[in-house]
């Protein structure tokens, strides 16, 4: 193993721990709160549904603030990335401000919206209204993992991801039962384990601006150009939301069997992304830091090597994937057809795994230019070029199969297909530096 790749999986290994972090939130309070009733469960899946998507949303803060740290500690200005950072956490102050403004009357429209019955409505409108107060925590932590990853520190994030998972079970387990406070209880502890996370990474961003004299106030032009970054990646974002939309809206209309089939292969996507998330991530961090220093042949030896690794993570995926296919599904459903359709949608999905490597190592690598428009740009395309793919071959063979092989090659080839075009040769390189560092 080469510097380089210890290099890679310094960042990367940590960066993975982080990632799984947020959807053990959500397991803890579904098994907590699953003791209390089906409604009240129905109620956390809407709620989580809402939520999630919202974080989902608002992830450009770390990928918008780690590329502007990272170019700056690489050209030697450790003050400058740290203020960097805070342009950062004080963008997510003001997203912040306008989601608690907006948002909060807006909650028992969104729950009446999905058409739950009025239990399952009650449930989800106590869980939001509660937890709706921890996002701005939440964004904090976020935009605050994004200067730590840019000072090429992704441990930080595990251990106080690590730490608010711990809290987040134990506060849960004395307000719901303890205190008897039902789906409430639970809402409230993620909100105080949430608040202590951005506790702790404020604390260490305020120490870390003491020892490098760097400033706490808002830079205003700073947070600007970091708002503009972000609404790029925030369309980049809303696309690949909008794409995973419609796979479902096809899915739905095909019957229960083929939607729930759906929903498992869905999941097991979703588990490896995170693993491929992480690469993403060392890529970001690793890019900006050489764009900083003005390393073009660093930049192009480390995108290539991310690429390999891609590749070969994905590859011995897809054979795992291919080899479990059988029997991977009896640990999902009891259910032969449900069983048949997830077996055969693994198959494709291991078909598609190498390329799904190379379309999140060269997002992160992209990112980590600050690429964000045409990131957006051809993520939007590839959302085009999946819809149109999706009515076409649904039209010859409505299946979940149809479908599944849509979105893993339409898709993601497409992604696969603009980002490759992007990274080839030196000139997106040249056209990150003559933006400079801004």
């Amino acid at each position: 193993m080469t510097s380089l790749d210890r290099e890679i999986l310094r960042l990367a290994v940590p960066a993975l721990g982080a990632l799984i972090a947020e959807p053990l939130f959500l397991l803890a309070d579904t098994a907590m709160v699953g003791h209390l009733g089906p409604q009240a469960l129905g109620g956390l899946a809407i709620a989580s549904t809402v939520l999630q998507t919202v974080l989902g949303l608002m992830i450009f803060l770390a990928y918008a603030t780690t590329p502007r740290v990272a170019k700056r500690m690489g050209a030697g200005d450790i003050r400058g990335a740290v203020s960097a950072g805070f342009d950062g956490m004080w963008l997510s102050v003001v997203i912040s401000a306008g989601l608690l403004a907006g948002g909060l009357p807006l909650i028992g429209p969104v729950v009446r919206a999905f058409g739950p019955a009025p239990e399952v409505e009650a449930a989800a409108i106590a869980y939001l209204t509660l937890s709706w107060w921890g996002l701005p925590f939440m964004l904090l932590v976020v935009a605050g993992t994004g200067l730590l990853r840019g000072l090429q520190d992704t441990k930080t994030p595990l251990w106080v991801a690590g730490g608010g998972f711990g809290a987040n079970i134990g506060l849960n387990a004395v307000f719901i039962y303890g205190l008897d406070m039902g789906i409430a209880g639970s809402a409230l502890g993620s909100v105080i384990a949430q608040a202590g996370m951005a506790a702790v990474v404020l604390a260490i961003a305020v120490r870390a601006a003491g020892r490098y004299d760097a400033s706490l106030l808002p830079q205003w032009g700073g947070v600007w150009s970091s708002a503009k970054t972000s609404g790029w990646l925030l369309v980049r974002s809303a696309a690949l939301r909008a794409a995973l939309i419609l796979l479902v809206f096809e899915a739905t209309a095909l019957g229960t069997t083929q939607l729930a089939a759906l929903q498992v292969v869905q999941t097991l996507f979703f588990a490896l992304a995170l693993a491929l998330d992480a690469l993403a991530i060392a890529g970001q961090a690793l890019v900006a830091l050489r764009l900083g220093a003005e390393d073009v042949p660093g930049v192009q030896t480390l995108t290539a090597r991310l690429v390999r690794w891609g590749v070969g993570f994905g590859a011995v995926c897809a054979v795992l994937i291919a080899a479990g296919a059988v029997w991977i599904p009896y640990a999902f459903t009891e259910d032969p057809a449900v069983r048949s359709l997830i077996t055969a949608m693994l198959f494709v999905f291991a078909v598609g795994l190498p390329l799904a490597g190379v379309v999140f190592v060269l997002d992160g690598v992209l990112m980590g230019a600050e690429d964000a428009r045409y990131l957006a740009l051809a993520q939007v395309a590839s959302l085009a070029v999946f819809a149109a793919v999706l009515v076409g071959l649904m039209s010859v063979w409505p299946h979940a199969v149809t479908a599944w092989a849509a979105f893993v090659l339409g898709f993601l080839g497409a992604r696969g297909v603009t980002l490759s075009m992007r990274a080839r040769g030196r000139t997106w390189i040249d056209r990150a530096l003559a933006r400079g560092i801004r």
